[in-house]
């Protein structure tokens, strides 16, 4: 009785992690996969970055909507705002990972999933409170 009380009063909460989780997955999977499927074709890694953030943060903000917040309407509006949100991380991440792989030697798939960790801790209070806020 009292999870069951606890999930009702953190329901948005269970939700984001849950398909947090579903988002991480598809995230951490995109970019090794397109790295693995067009590195053979000469196609950079920082061109494969982008292909991946162009997916995952459409899937990622179709899950929020329709999964975690459950808004309804507003999709200009709230997509601008989420992809506010994930533009200011993508300009931060092309500068941090040539710097990881090149200065630091680090794989770029690691580098990737190393500052992926900085978008999944700070993403929910930004969805929560900006991008589907009631206001």
């Amino acid at each position: 009785m009292y999870l069951r009380t606890l999930l009702d009063k953190h329901h948005v909460k269970v939700r984001f992690f849950l398909a947090g989780g579903l988002n991480t997955l598809v995230g951490l999977g995109v970019f090794p996969f397109l790295y693995l499927m067009l590195a053979d074709n000469h196609l950079h890694y920082m061109v494969i970055l982008c292909i991946s953030q162009v997916i995952c943060i459409s899937f990622a903000y179709l899950t929020n909507k329709l999964l975690v917040f459950r808004t309804k309407g507003n999709y200009l509006v709230e997509f601008s705002k989420f992809v506010t949100f994930h533009l200011s991380y993508f300009v931060a991440n092309l500068l941090a990972l040539p710097l990881m792989v090149a200065s630091f030697d680090v794989n770029p798939v690691m580098a990737q999933s190393i500052f992926a960790a900085a978008v999944i801790a700070s993403s929910y209070f930004w969805h929560s409170r900006i991008t589907f806020s009631a206001d």
